[in-house]
């Protein structure tokens, strides 16, 4: 025979709001005898009772019909009651259900084909972008540098001329400088290209600027500009929020990353157009030598993790690209050079980027 078990509780009857003190009877049956010391009883069916995790009486009782009830008990519940009253949830429903290694195993699976995703559709997705769109999106970022684009007549012809040697069939791209006092160059969507100030000051040669832009056209007509701004998008869904910012500024596409596949893919391209228009690769080769003297020596391996091959491989490809015995011609004047190099300083419409 089933000895009956009385307990020490509390409870509120959800019909008012007077605390009741008294015992939980027991018997081993479905139900519980709620007597209070006023001698005032309530019945209530085990399986009408939810545990409470949050709120008000965190870790007491409620009642499936009744969500005003509370239930507490202050003594100790016997083992066989305990069993029998619904428990907490640990990590959550379906990952006590499963158990937190497989729920941990099966997460972490599907982490890794979400990335997966993330990392491999920008490369078919990307191209499939239509143009309109990325060309809207390309002019949204040209129109947030307002007005840092440097202009003076030298300067455009003097551009004009490089990508037009370059480039020839260039109806999708367009290449512009900008007032940044950055050694770098970027492709945007919509086939703009920007040269920062910062660049054509450290570039000593139109040979070495050429290299360098023609590379950044290679990302435009690749259509690696879009593959990369899809997957930094979807990674930043993946990691917990979206980069406002991502979209609109010029700063958030020059500080993605292309595969190493991409820069490869542009180099190849740069050296391409760089024998077609007769231009030397000799000079983009010190460029990438300056990069290498400038990171220091990093090891070989290195390389493989990086972003982009590393500097002394790139140098060593466009080295490799200089037809030895033939005379190239020199991708623009001294004095066209000079223009370019004092387009910001001599337009008088210019305004200086500044990061603070």
């Amino acid at each position: 025979m089933f000895e009956r078990s009385e307990i020490p509780a509390f409870w509120y009857d959800g019909y008012s709001a007077r605390r009741h003190e008294g015992l939980v009877e027991w018997s081993g049956g479905d139900t519980l005898l709620l007597r209070a010391h006023d001698g005032e009883l309530m019945e209530v069916a085990i399986d009408d009772l939810i545990f409470v995790e949050r709120g008000v009486m965190d870790g007491s009782y409620s009642r499936k019909a009744d969500d005003g009830f509370r239930l507490s008990f202050t003594g100790t519940v016997p083992e066989d009651l305990a069993q029998r009253l619904p428990s907490g949830q640990k990590f959550g429903k379906w990952i006590d259900r499963l158990g937190l290694p497989k729920a941990a195993a099966l997460f972490a699976g599907i982490s890794a084909v979400l990335i997966a995703i993330v990392m491999t559709a920008p490369t078919w997705l990307g191209p499939r972008v239509p143009a309109s769109w990325e060309r809207k999106m390309g002019d949204a970022m040209i129109g947030d540098l307002g007005n840092r684009l440097c202009h003076t007549p030298q300067a455009d012809a003097a551009l004009a001329k490089l990508v037009d040697e370059l480039d020839p069939e260039r109806p999708v791209t367009r290449v512009g400088i900008a007032n940044v006092d950055m050694i770098n160059a970027v492709a945007l969507p919509g086939g703009q290209v920007l040269i920062f100030d910062g660049l054509l000051q450290e570039a000593e040669s139109a040979d070495e600027l050429a290299g360098v832009v023609a590379h950044e056209i290679g990302h435009v007509r690749e259509r690696h500009v879009m593959q990369a701004l899809l997957r930094q998008f979807g990674l930043s869904v993946l990691l917990g929020g979206i980069n406002s910012d991502l979209g609109s500024s010029i700063f958030g596409i020059a500080s993605m990353s292309y595969s190493r596949e991409a820069e490869r893919e542009a180099d190849a391209f740069s050296r391409k157009q760089l024998a077609a228009a007769d231009i030397s690769p000799a000079g983009t080769a010190e460029f990438f030598e300056y990069l290498k003297d400038e990171s220091g020596d990093s090891p070989e391996w290195v390389g493989w993790v990086a972003s982009h091959p590393m500097p002394a491989e790139r140098e060593e490809a466009f080295r490799n690209a200089v037809v030895k015995g033939k005379r190239y011609k020199p991708a623009l004047t001294d004095a066209e050079f000079t223009a370019l190099q004092e387009a910001c300083e001599k337009d008088p419409d210019t305004e200086e980027f500044s990061f603070f």
